[in-house]
């Protein structure tokens, strides 16, 4: 026996608020009212109460999902934002976010990227950048160059913006006009260089290219050599053997210089791509505290290393070699901290592929007991 698509709609409306446990009369009332226009359903104030008593009982679902995207219920655009933040890796909250863009949400989604809520931020754009099309480009570069914005956001959106192609050559020009933030071009130069896009590889090869292993052959993308199992033991030897310079600087359960920030827990602080990026890239994350100046004294000096106190009369400025001098304010000129680490660049120059990523097993293994 066949019913009419308002047969079932007029169901909806006799049985209230449906259950979990309704699946089937959902579903059957998802389906008549499938068959209506958008126009009918909008026009007649009867179907439109079927229709919101519908999402009220499939809110989360793929079926709440396709149902607001084709009656344009707007009023429902924050519960697909929701499930867009919720489910950022899921076909679900791609889905939801691809709703948004045809049911005018550009400007929530927009907004709710404009807060302070990391977490919350970050999985919008993941999702954003799961879900691909103009708008990932059009969402996502803006907070590329905010430099007022919390850099794991800036990374997670240049992360994003690289999964489309319009979005990967924004950040290539970036890159070739010297525009792209210091602290990203590692991260660009990693997505980049690893795109599944052939021009976009051949391009960043050259405007990014990635750093030298100590063979002289260009290093794997972050995301190979993570994939790539390290040994604790010998990461050890590569941190203390003279070549790597790595214990020159830091401290390791007592063993070591005190010039740069010790490193006994660094594995609980940081993961591994993080410490990919700060042997890498040293300058594209300076810790606080650890900024290096560059001092001018009246009688023509010049001094570099990191203030570790200052009064009123003086500052005590430690060099590389972990000396700490004192300086009389009235015989300094001038002072200006260093875009620079004072962690040299290239240390993985002196190491083969496999020495990095055991040296890096080493770090991680390095946590708080």
């Amino acid at each position: 026996m066949k019913f009419l698509p308002l047969t079932f709609v007029a169901l909806a409306l006799s049985l209230g608020t449906l259950t979990a446990a309704d699946t089937n009369q959902l579903a059957i009332i998802s389906e008549a009212l499938s068959r209506l226009s958008a126009d009918k359903v909008n026009a007649q104030p009867e179907l439109k109460a079927a229709l919101s008593r519908v999402l009220d009982s499939s809110k989360g679902t793929a079926d709440f999902v396709e149902l607001v995207q084709r009656f344009k219920v707007t009023e429902r655009n924050p519960d697909l934002l929701e499930l867009a933040i919720q489910k950022p890796n899921e076909q679900l909250g791609t889905d939801a976010v691809r709703a948004l863009y045809s049911n005018n949400g550009l400007a929530l989604i927009q907004s709710e990227l404009a807060k302070t809520n990391t977490t919350r931020v970050i999985n919008l754009i993941d999702v954003t950048g799961n879900a691909g099309g103009k708008n990932a480009e059009t969402l996502l570069l803006p907070l590329i160059t905010d430099t007022k914005r919390d850099v794991a956001i800036r990374r997670q959106a240049l992360k994003g913006a690289t999964k489309v192609q319009p979005g990967a050559q924004a950040i290539l020009k970036l890159a070739k006009e010297d525009k792209l933030p210091a602290d990203l071009r590692f991260v660009a130069t990693s997505e980049l260089n690893a795109s599944r896009f052939p021009n976009i590889q051949k391009d960043a090869a050259e405007i990014l290219p990635p750093p030298l292993s100590g063979s002289a052959q260009p290093l794997p993308p972050v995301s190979e050599l993570l994939a790539k199992k390290g040994d604790v033991k010998k990461g050890e030897g590569v941190f203390f053997r003279v070549q790597s310079t790595c214990s020159t600087c830091h401290i390791v359960n007592g063993q070591g210089k005190d010039f740069g920030p010790a490193l006994s827990e660094i594995g609980t602080k940081l993961g591994k791509d993080a410490l990919y990026e700060a042997i890498l890239e040293p300058s594209a994350g300076i810790s606080f505290g650890y900024e290096s100046w560059e001092l001018l004294l009246k009688n023509g000096d010049e001094l570099y290393g990191l203030i570790v106190s200052e009064t009123a009369d003086s500052l005590s400025v430690k060099d590389a070699s972990g000396l700490i001098r004192k300086i009389a304010k009235n015989d300094l000129n001038s002072r200006q901290t260093l875009k620079l680490s004072i962690m040299p660049a290239g240390l993985q120059m002196t190491m083969s592929t496999q020495d990095l990523v055991d040296l890096v097993e080493y770090l991680s293994s390095l946590k708080k007991k």
